[in-house]
Parts: C-alpha cells; structure tokens; sequence
C-alpha cells in the first residue's frame, strides 16, 4: 500500500512539474542563452556515443535478418526492415536511453549538488525562480535535441545496414537506398519523433525533480543520480510500449 502510494506521489509530483515548467516557459524574461548551452551539452556531446550504438545497432539488425532472409531469397528487404525498425522503434529508444544515461544523470547531479549546497535556496533569496532558472532551459533544450538526435541515429543505423546490405549481401548500393526509403510513410517517420519528444519531456523532468528531490550531501546526490537513470529507463520503455500499442490500433 505504501509502494502504491509513494508511486502515486511521485508522479503527482513529475505533474506538478511539468505544468509548473509550462507556465514559466511562457512568462518573461527569455534567456535564450541558456538553452542554446544546455542544447549543446545534450546534443554536440552525446554526437559520438549516439553514432556508434546507432550504427552497431544498424550492423547487428542486418546481419540477424540476413540469417533468416537468406533462407527464402529476400535479402533485398533487409533495407526496408532497418530503415522502418530504426525510424519508430529503434532510433527513439536508443537515442532516448543514452540521453537519460548521460545527461539525465548530470542534470541531477547538478541541481542535487546546488540543492545540498543551498544554492537553490539563495536563488529564491535573489527573487530567482528556480524553475524558470534551471528547469525550463533544459526541458526546452531537451525537446528540441532529442528529436534531432533521434533523426540523426536513424541515418546512422540505415547506413550501419547498408554496409552490411551493400558489401556482405552484394545488395546494389542504389538498390538498397530505394529499398530502405521507398517502403517507408511519413507515419513511419512521425511516430518515432512523437516518441522522442515525449522521452525528452521525461528525461528533463525525472532529473530535475530528482534533483530537487536530493538530500544527505554527497551520498544523497549519488542516490539522486542513480534514481535519475532508473526512473527514466522504466518511464521510457512504457512510454514506448504504450505509444506503439497507440499507434498500431489507432492508425494501423
């Protein structure tokens, strides 16, 4: 009964932030200096990292395929299965759990260190919002990069496949662009950016809350951080399991 509670708190609270961080998003003053650098710790940084799960990722997703479709001579749809794998599941997910991996654990870790340094608390003496101040410029550079990274790692992955398509399978390079593009709609495409919009929305959420949630110094602050990632991979994998089932009964 307790756990069910402590659940039911712990989102009331996630709520209760995010609508916080909507109306401050909108009231004045803007500092879009701020975002811009939050963007670039999230997105520049991760660039490398995101590029080399998105094209293993691509690589492996061929390669198990091509056991199978070898079997029955239809290794030219390999290219297909990739690039709609990569763009509604695969992409988002992974993109999304190595943001929350990354930078959801340094969001946390920062405003939990500003929090057990009473640094938070001088904010609100200075007449500093601490959400207008820390939370909204990293909720909004979340939603702006996620989705871009999410596109870049698509690529990423389709060309992670091609390379095992074109030069293990002997799949014309031609053949297998027009094979991974052609097949896919824009629902295809959309679907994945929805998803990653709403992993951005959780993982800023999940690590300031937890952030402002931090207690007991240092150890508190590791605690934090490591709650941090956990709740944002839980939330994740059933935002995405319950967006798929959305998408597949609604828009079949």
């Amino acid at each position: 009964m307790n756990s069910i509670v402590s659940i039911i708190e712990y989102f009331g609270g996630l709520t209760l932030l995010l609508f916080r961080t909507i109306f401050w998003i909108f009231t004045p003053p803007f500092k879009g200096k701020r975002i811009i650098k939050q963007a670039n710790k999230i997105g520049v940084n991760a660039l490398f990292i995101i590029f080399l799960i998105a094209g293993f990722t691509g690589i492996v997703l061929a390669l198990q395929t091509a056991y199978q479709m070898r079997r029955i001579g239809s290794e030219i749809y390999i290219a297909s299965l990739v690039s709609i794998s990569m763009a509604r599941e695969l992409g988002p997910v992974f993109t999304a759990l190595v943001v929350a991996g990354r930078t959801g654990a340094a969001i946390t870790a920062e405003i939990g260190t500003m929090k057990v340094t009473e640094q938070i608390d001088a904010l609100e003496t200075l007449a500093v919002n601490p959400i207008k101040y820390l939370v909204v410029p990293r909720f909004l550079a979340s939603l702006l990069v996620v989705p871009l990274l999410t596109v870049y790692a698509d690529f990423i992955g389709i060309l992670g496949g091609g390379l095992i398509g074109i030069y293990k399978l002997g799949i014309g390079r031609n053949l297998y662009f027009r094979m991974a593009f052609q097949p896919m709609v824009y629902k295809d495409f959309f679907t994945g950016l929805i998803k990653a919009f709403v992993f951005a929305a959780i993982i800023s959420l999940v690590g300031c809350y937890e952030g402002f949630r931090t207690k007991g110094g240092a150890e508190g602050v590791g605690k934090a951080t490591t709650a941090s990632v956990v709740i944002s991979f839980i939330l994740i994998i059933a935002a995405d399991c319950l967006f798929t089932a959305i998408f597949y009964f609604l828009f079949p």
